[in-house]
């Protein structure tokens, strides 16, 4: 089993952990963490994009010239694809983007994503990380601490808001609880966080 260090928010090692093997030492399916990506960004797609085609622009119901005789191109309307203020060719129009996984296969991303954190040594096991207020000055002397990167995801087994907010103004810091965790913040971020309490949680779900 895969083991790591436990930090105290002020960088000293107070304990050792051991990772469940299933969910933090699996091989990592590189196939399945794109596939969980592209959907994960697919899901997010607005798609209002919308243009009009040669059939809803205004105007163009008379034919401008006739057909023949006047040595120009024969046209039949003015509203053509070609003409300036025609309609666009194959206009986009609002579609929904957002498609399900299978469930093996999120599950299999989810522990690909986990394990390539463990074997890049870009997880930080915290043994809690609490705050009597939020204070963003205070967020960034634990990052400092513990060595985060600049880009960092901080997972918390339960919500607190003081420490949520203390995270929510500093550049390239995101905050999520494990019930909201996605395999596509976990591969963004260069230092993976996250709090005992939540790594019990996350191999409760997983394992």
């Amino acid at each position: 089993m895969p083991k790591v260090d436990v930090l105290n928010v002020s960088g000293q090692r107070v304990g050792e952990l051991e990772l469940n093997d299933n969910i933090f030492g699996i091989e990592v399916n590189q196939h399945v963490l794109y596939e969980a990506v592209k959907n994960y960004l697919a899901n997010q797609r607005q798609g209002t994009q919308s243009a009009k085609n040669r059939s809803e622009v205004r105007g163009g119901g008379r034919k401008p010239w006739r057909q023949k005789g006047t040595g120009r191109a024969r046209q039949g309307s003015i509203r053509s694809p070609q003409w300036v203020g025609g309609g666009v060719v194959f206009a986009p129009k609002p579609r929904d983007y957002s498609y399900k996984l299978p469930k093996k296969v999120k599950r299999l991303a989810m522990k690909s994503a986990l394990s390539s954190k463990v074997k890049n040594d870009e997880i930080i096991v915290l043994d809690e990380l609490t705050m009597d207020a939020p204070k963003t000055k205070d967020m960034v002397s634990i990052l400092k601490n513990i060595n985060s990167a600049k880009k960092a995801l901080i997972v918390l087994g339960e919500k607190d808001d003081n420490v949520l907010k203390s995270a929510r103004n500093i550049p390239g810091i995101n905050t999520t609880l494990v019930n909201t965790l996605n395999v596509y913040d976990i591969l963004n971020c260069d230092t993976f966080i996250v709090t005992k309490d939540a790594v019990q949680k996350i191999e409760e779900v997983y394992v």
